[in-house]
């Protein structure tokens, strides 16, 4: 199945409502430059509550599973809308977080092509922490720690407008780099015509040589030059008769009739 960009941005809607204004703008540029590199993502998680915090933290302590995140409630980004997690949208609807598929065929593992656009983004990657590492994890904490938001403390509005004028200026130099693919391709159109054009005056030119070389194979009549000679050869018993004859046939007669091979007779062609 292949998506349309609205198509995976609905996928994703719900969980970026939380979202700080500049998180929640750099989570869908990320959508977006990950689905202009040809990998669909969906954002598996944004805002996410105390509660909801203690209980994954219970999950491998105190509740069945593996354990998936040493903060408690309080203490992820998640808690105060300045994190998300991902994972890759496969064209039957499900997802993966499979670090090595390469769904679009490039050569390049599309979990890097999103890392790599969520950092030219802003982004801070879970996957380069280097004690508990979390690969689908990326935040935008604007400086401040878990301890910061705790206590109230919250980005100020030049922080968050910095980021958003960031991500502008990403959109904008993708519209510049495509409008620069479509003035390349204007070119190459161009070039195309252009040689369409020349093989047309070819053509044209080729097909005139046939005509007039297939005027000469059958010529309506009788060359005045060669009038004399078909008489000669007409007498002398060496043609039936001189009509529709080619360019070729009345040159070899009128040779022919040079070297005296017919009697000259004379007649009526």
């Amino acid at each position: 199945m292949a998506y349309t960009i609205e198509q995976v941005r609905a996928k994703s809607a719900a969980k970026l409502s939380g979202l700080l204004s500049a998180d929640k703008a750099a989570a869908e540029a990320l959508i977006d430059f990950a689905y202009a590199c040809s990998v669909p993502i969906v954002i598996t998680q944004g805002l996410r509550t105390i509660a909801e915090q203690d209980g994954l933290y219970a999950q491998g302590r105190t509740k069945p599973g593996a354990i998936v995140t040493n903060a408690r409630g309080g203490y992820s980004y998640h808690n105060f809308g300045v994190a998300i997690d991902f994972a890759l949208l496969l064209p039957n609807g499900g997802v993966s977080w499979d670090t090595k598929r390469d769904g679009d065929g490039d050569g390049i593992a599309d979990w890097d092509e999103v890392v790599a656009q969520a950092k030219r983004i802003g982004w801070d990657w879970g996957g380069d922490w280097r004690s508990f590492t979390d690969l689908p994890h990326f935040e935008l904490t604007f400086g401040l720690s878990t301890a910061d938001y705790r206590a109230g403390k919250r980005p100020s509005q030049a922080q968050l407008d910095a980021v958003i004028a960031k991500v502008k200026g990403l959109y904008e130099e993708a519209d510049e780099m495509t409008a620069e693919e479509k003035a390349k391709i204007a070119e190459q159109f161009k070039a195309l015509q252009e040689t369409v054009e020349a093989q047309a005056v070819t053509i044209g030119a080729q097909a005139k040589r046939i005509e007039t070389l297939e005027g000469k194979a059958k010529m309506a009549a009788v060359p005045t030059w060669a009038t004399a000679a078909c008489v000669n050869a007409k007498a002398a018993g060496f043609i039936d008769t001189t009509a529709d004859g080619s360019y070729d046939f009345y040159r070899m007669v009128t040779l022919l009739d040079r070297a005296g091979l017919f009697a000259t007779k004379g007649g009526a062609i």
